[in-house]
């Protein structure tokens, strides 16, 4: 039966990691399930623990089996990229699937070699404790989650602190943000899954077999985390982030109403002439024009031409609109020139400038929106436009409008919350609000629309800050302070968003720290850790070996 139990051990773990995609955004409502996301984590922590007190070679085996996890788990989050290179970028259906599939399994490298970091530094049977065995799954897991955001531009999409953002575990995202509650989860589901098994020992103990130390006490504490939120403030997990950071009205700033537009442009059209480039000139000039809102937005590439070849007179037009009176636009649209290079940007125009305010994306797309080296053959086999955009700085000023600091971003730019935190080193110049102009419209109606949302959701909470999302095709959405989407249009559908928001000026935790030190002291927390598990585990074996 064990033996069977031994070969089915890495089924479990792609079944589990397919578990875990689920919990980020399930495919029927879209919803992140949190206790699902840790339940599926105690799960491979079970498994890497029994793999660990199997002996042998622990690290080779736990590194399948995370990276298995991984693969199951990365692989169901960002499935729709295969809709954005066959559908729409022409690649043929087996390369799309398998490109797919080689970047989750690139991705998932990061995870096995958590995982075998874990299996090799957990020695069960040296009476390894349970919070030290949290510790190092913790720490390893989340340093996954850091490499991955991290190098080769980066790309965190599906982080498991997502899955968060509406359980209890949101009331820390403005202390810790996203990666410090992955991490939190992280320890929880591990902690969970070695006293589990513990008490199942003790419950039925065999040969050789008994309780290893007391635990009593990190029982305690685990209490402390999961309770915590709800003792704080039980109503919500959004109204705890907002008692812990900003009070009920300290840093607010007046309500401004807004109008956000949402096109619902086809992307097989959006950049045809005659097509979706007559349909996107036609419909969004007029919604500009006849907009009553003190703010308007318009989403990514909403005017898919550069300023020069819009048709005579359409930008003069649009300037002229927002020239005077009491009302400003954000409009996405690419800019610049052959020789200074072309960008992804967006405009914002208000009366009293001597030029348009310009944003320029400065996290650009892989493959989408610049060629990284000796991939120039693989973006070739697409047809893509606006394949090949300059970088913008990291930090650029935020647009002043009637007593606000609105920050853009432009589509996934917003799942980097270090780098939006650039944006919070000077409080003088802070944004009070954060703007997402964005057209995912490249995935389809898919899940990618609910994690993306989730997504500014979890940004809007770690720096209490409303979040206003401008889309092509959803989800063009009102985000509050408190990571409550207050007002929502239906997706795939053409439409104006109108509603209002209230900017905030004080600053959280989160947002404090990460200004100051990027992501480098959870860096610091779990090298740490790590190295301290290592000298331990030495110090043990010398012991151990001196025994005999």
């Amino acid at each position: 039966m064990r033996r069977v139990l031994w070969l089915l051990t890495p089924v479990m773990a792609l079944l589990a990691g397919g578990g875990q995609a689920v919990a980020l955004a399930d495919p029927v409502g879209g919803r992140p399930h949190g206790w699902l996301q840790m339940l599926t984590l105690a799960w491979l922590a079970w498994l890497l623990m029994d793999c660990a007190q199997r002996g042998g070679k622990p690290g080779r085996r736990g590194f399948l089996l995370g990276w298995l996890f991984a693969l199951g788990w990365l692989g169901g989050t960002f499935w729709w990229l295969f809709i954005s290179m066959h559908r729409y970028g022409g690649l043929p259906a087996p390369l799309a699937a398998l490109a797919v599939l080689a970047l989750a399994g690139a991705l998932a490298l990061y995870y096995g070699a958590a995982a075998a970091v874990f299996s090799t530094l957990f020695v069960a049977k040296t009476q390894v404790k349970p919070w030290y065995a949290a510790l190092v799954f913790a720490a390893s897991w989340t340093l996954a989650e850091l490499a991955r955001g991290s190098f080769f531009t980066g790309f965190p999409w599906g982080a498991g602190g997502y899955a968060h953002v509406d359980g209890w575990l949101a009331g820390y995202a403005p202390w810790i943000g996203v990666y410090g509650i992955g991490f939190a989860a992280a320890w929880i589901a591990a902690f969970l899954a070695f006293t589990g098994t513990r008490c199942i020992a003790w419950l039925f103990p065999r040969d050789g077999l008994r309780q290893q130390g007391p635990w009593a006490a990190m029982v305690i504490v685990t209490a402390v985390i999961a309770l915590f939120p709800l003792y704080a403030l039980p109503q919500s997990a959004q109204r705890i982030a907002q008692h812990m950071t900003s009070g009920s009205r300290a840093g607010a700033q007046p309500f401004m109403a807004v109008a956000l537009l949402q096109g619902n442009i086809a992307q097989d059209e959006k950049f045809i002439p005659g097509a979706g480039v007559a349909d996107s000139l036609a419909w969004y000039g007029q919604q500009l024009h006849a907009a009553t809102a003190p703010l308007v937005v318009a989403p990514e590439t909403a005017l898919p031409l550069l300023p020069p070849e819009l048709p005579a007179g359409y930008w003069e037009e649009l300037q002229a609109r927002y020239a005077q009176g009491g009302q400003a636009a954000l409009i996405g649209v690419p800019l610049g020139d052959a020789m200074a290079g072309y960008t992804n940007s967006i405009a914002g125009l208000k009366p009293g400038q001597d030029a348009p305010y310009r944003y320029d994306k400065h996290h650009l797309v892989p493959f989408g929106e610049f060629v990284p080296p000796l991939f120039r053959w693989f973006t070739q086999l697409m047809n893509i436009p606006l394949g090949d955009f300059a970088r913008g700085a990291l930090v650029q000023p935020s647009f002043a409008w009637q007593g606000q600091r609105l920050a853009p971003n432009i589509c996934y730019e917003d799942l980097f919350g270090e780098e939006l935190a650039a944006r919070f080193a000077d409080p003088a110049t802070a944004p009070t609000v954060l703007v997402n102009a964005s057209n995912i419209a490249w995935f389809g109606d898919t899940v990618a629309i609910d994690q993306h949302l989730a997504i500014s959701r979890m940004r809007a909470l770690e720096f209490a800050r409303p979040v206003l999302r401008a889309t092509n095709t959803g989800a063009t959405a009102i985000i509050d302070h408190r990571g409550a989407v207050t007002a929502l249009l239906p997706r795939g559908t053409r439409g104006v968003l109108r509603g209002q928001f209230e900017g905030r000026a004080a600053f959280t935790p989160y947002a404090r720290w990460v200004a100051k030190a990027g992501l480098w002291p959870l860096w610091a927390l779990c090298l740490g850790a790590l190295g301290w598990a290592a000298v331990f585990r030495a110090k043990r074996s010398t012991r151990n070996a001196q025994l005999f």
